[in-house]
């Protein structure tokens, strides 16, 4: 029992620890995995708890797992959770995250910088499935109305006279690498878009939410398991303290033999050579009482014994 009670808490504190461990999410603002060389961005690491020393990280053509800020290759200027970019080049292309002390990472952006007059605006993040899904394709001087032409894994997908495309109630198929084209002032690079499934039967919720539920209700149950094995130990214990003690007794009934009798001749003719047998059956009942129990029934021990007696006659 107390090794089942052991396992119950290493599994309560396991859920805790592991609940408590906060995921971080990258932000980028403004919203998108394109970006115009001289523009201004900024990175968020959002998590509740800042005691877990998220840090923002990337990796270029160039350097691999730098840090913002870092004095020896500096990028960015770093401010509690966020991280600037002020003037942005093409060097600053590549993937960046946020990263703990303890090991955890958050989820991966890729942030794709031109020298070119044209970009496509696209979800810097996954979308989750049924959503909708705007493309839009600008330019750098222009209006960015102009009609554009849209492209998926290379192959033309429509043209829009406003330079904006919107994909309704996305699906895994739509997933892939999309461009845009603007007739004049040339062509942006191209960006992935991750969809996600969306749970069956449920509509769409931020993941930190879910994985919320999922360890409340795992907290919930290993307490109610750990209440009743409290509980289910106390009632053994009272039992034990107050269980009723079962005493045992043997009987032992001893018969005095008697000496044998003398017969008269007459007697003795009558029954010479001759054995008389009787046989009595006695039923006797014990009741024996526990008095050290409460307890308002009496247990009895019924013992019967059975008596024989044999008279054999001597000459």
């Amino acid at each position: 029992m107390m090794k089942e009670t052991s396992v119950l808490c290493l599994l309560f504190l396991i859920s805790l620890l592991s609940c408590t461990t906060n995921q971080a999410r990258l932000t980028v603002s403004p919203s998108s995995s394109q970006f115009f060389q001289g523009v201004f961005v900024s990175l968020s690491c959002e998590e509740d708890d800042s005691s877990a020393g998220w840090t923002l990280r990337r990796n270029t053509s160039k350097q691999q797992r730098t840090q913002c800020g870092d004095g020896t290759h500096r990028w960015g200027t770093s401010a509690n959770l966020s991280c600037d970019i002020s003037y942005l080049v093409e060097r600053d292309s590549g993937v960046y995250w946020c990263e703990s002390r303890e090991g955890p990472i958050s989820n991966m952006v890729n942030l794709t910088v031109t020298g070119g007059s044209v970009i496509l605006q696209s979800p810097v993040l996954p979308v989750m499935e049924g959503d909708d899904v705007t493309l839009l394709c600008k330019t750098k001087t222009t209006p960015s109305n102009l009609p554009a032409a849209f492209y998926k894994d290379g192959s033309l997908i429509r043209k829009q006279p406003t330079g904006h495309m919107t994909i309704q109630h996305v699906s895994r198929s739509d997933e892939g690498l999309y461009k845009c084209d603007i007739s004049g002032h040339g062509e942006s690079p191209s960006s992935w878009i991750t969809v996600t499934a969306s749970p069956p039967g449920t509509s769409p919720l931020p993941v930190v939410i879910s994985v919320g539920s999922v360890c409340v209700v795992v907290l919930l149950v290993l307490l109610v398991l750990l209440v009743r094995r409290c509980v289910h130990r106390k009632t053994e214990d009272q039992n034990k303290a107050a269980g009723q003690e079962i005493t045992y007794s043997d009987v032992t009934i001893s018969h005095r033999r008697q000496q044998p009798v003398k017969h008269s001749r007459e007697s003795d003719s009558a029954t010479d050579h001759s054995e008389m047998r009787t046989e009595d059956v006695s039923y006797g009942e014990i009741i024996i009482k526990d008095k050290k129990t409460k307890s308002k029934e009496i247990n009895t021990v019924a013992v019967y014994s059975t008596v024989k007696t044999k008279d054999i006659s001597y000459d």
